[in-house]
């Protein structure tokens, strides 16, 4: 488990699944951002098999042990590029209160002490501006657009590439202990 000030971040398990597929199936939990998905139980669970991106999904919890979200990285072109990229959500209500800041600045962290990094990025739609400000807490730095790289609702939308380089992040920030 990684431990923060007011969230902690464990491994997602098998059980977490249905929770998963709720938030998955979720119009309101994506948001406008992203196209709506319906998957079936067992699609749920190809998503985290493991793949040649590597993908490994957190759940995010309150110190009272109630599930907010999930946060997760994957490498974002091939392993051997070693570029790392994160993604989030939280639950509507949760949204606007520090929580989603402090997960991606914990994954920030865990990410450079545990991997072979340079890089970590992360994109989100243009008009994404509260996931923008997470990034931009957290320290990342906006690269730049990248044209028409997401269908959203059956429309190819641009999205804005972020990302925080090993050496502007020199030290932890907030992760407290990994148990």
């Amino acid at each position: 488990m990684l431990e923060g000030r007011n969230v902690n971040l464990r491994i997602a398990e098998k059980e977490d699944l249905p929770l998963f597929g709720e938030w998955i199936n979720d119009v309101e939990f994506f948001g406008q951002y992203f196209s709506p998905m319906q998957l079936s139980k067992t699609e749920v669970e190809k998503m985290f098999e493991p793949g040649p991106h590597e993908l490994k999904s957190f759940v995010i919890e309150k110190k009272d042990r109630i599930v907010i979200g999930e946060i997760g990285h994957f490498y974002a072109l091939h392993p051997m590029w070693k570029t790392l990229e994160i993604g989030y959500s939280i639950v509507p209500s949760e949204r606007g209160k520090g929580y989603c800041t402090e997960a991606a600045q914990i994954m920030v962290d865990y990410l450079f002490l545990s991997k072979d990094a340079a890089c970590i990025q992360a994109t989100t739609h243009c008009e994404n501006v509260a996931s923008q400000k997470v990034l931009q807490k957290v320290g990342f730095r906006k690269e730049g657009t990248m044209r028409k790289r997401a269908n959203i609702r059956g429309e190819w939308r641009d999205i804005t590439l972020f990302s925080i380089l090993r050496e502007e992040w020199k030290e932890p920030k907030i992760l407290a202990k990994i148990a």
